[in-house]
């Protein structure tokens, strides 16, 4: 599978493993093994592993899930300082103190078709991120995933204090990903530039695309159904680095808003295009075709 859209498509694109070896596993120390190397490969996992921690992931990985129940659960995928990593069609979930996916200082990874949810009963902060972004990643793409029963879901930039290495970094698309009863960081952004296109948001119950710390956001043709607060630089939590002053709340024609709550607003970038090409779908057909997020069998 390569990277066909978003920024993974840019850097000499994303196509993780294509053309390396292919091997198919089952047991939870077999994937780790085999995910492992820099050589390039294509790793299918066949039914549901737990993991008792984080499983690195090498360069020139292509992960995906075969048949109907390929789940990670209890530990979740670690992308550190590589590049060339495609992830698709799996359902991870459930992953105690720490991300379902954690990509760090790497470049050219495309998180496709995965399903991620653990549950809302736990606190705030049993549970981390669903895919966290941070320490200077790059050209990176997160489509047709369906986000679902989490508090938060995706950071991008961990920390106000580390614009030196963030800042001309986090070139990232969001596009045809669902999110449904979560509470916040859909994502959260410091430092980037995100392009959300096509996402369907529903009953996100704090806030949804939060952009601080000179992260400036081109969003798109997405649908907000019943969240609070759709889009802010300034809202219900309120971040040190956030602006100090919110200069008032209004309404933008770039998504369709349906039972949802006001944007609040302080400033406005001047990202307004991205260099590659991309077809935006009507905001009618969003909901029908976020549908198809997730595994796709």
């Amino acid at each position: 599978m390569i990277a066909q859209n978003g920024y993974a498509s840019l850097n000499g694109g994303t196509k993780g493993g294509a053309g390396g070896t292919t091997t198919t596993v089952s047991a939870a120390a077999a994937f780790q093994t085999a995910i492992k190397s820099n050589t390039p490969k294509t790793v299918f996992l066949k039914g549901l592993i737990t993991l008792s921690s984080q499983a690195t992931v090498g360069n020139n990985t292509t992960i995906i899930g075969v048949g109907t129940s390929d789940v990670i659960n209890g530990g979740g995928l670690r992308v550190t300082g590589k590049s060339n990593v495609v992830v698709r069609n799996l359902v991870i979930n459930k992953v105690v103190g720490n991300d379902g996916i954690t990509i760090q200082r790497a470049n050219n990874v495309w998180i496709d078709h995965n399903e991620f949810f653990s549950d809302t009963t736990q606190g705030v902060d049993y549970y981390d991120g669903q895919v966290d972004i941070t320490h200077a990643c790059d050209f990176i793409t997160v489509s047709y995933n369906y986000f679902h029963d989490h508090h938060k879901s995706s950071l991008i930039g961990h920390d106000p204090s580390n614009a030196a290495e963030d800042i001309g970094k986090f070139h990232i698309t969001y596009h045809h990903n669902r999110w449904s009863n979560v509470r916040t960081r859909t994502p959260a952004m410091r430092f980037a530039h995100v392009h959300s296109y096509n996402n369907l948001f529903d009953n996100v119950v704090s806030q949804g695309i939060h952009s601080r710390s000179y992260a400036q956001v081109l969003i798109e043709g997405n649908v907000f159904a019943n969240t609070i607060k759709p889009v802010s630089t300034y809202g219900f939590v309120i971040p040190d680095d956030s602006p100090a002053d919110p200069s008032g709340d209004f309404e933008s024609d770039v998504f369709a808003n349906l039972g949802a709550g006001k944007n609040n607003i302080t400033a406005t970038g001047s990202f307004t295009s991205v260099p590659y090409s991309y077809t935006l779908v009507k905001y009618k057909t969003i909901p029908s075709r976020t549908l198809d997020t997730g595994k796709i069998i």
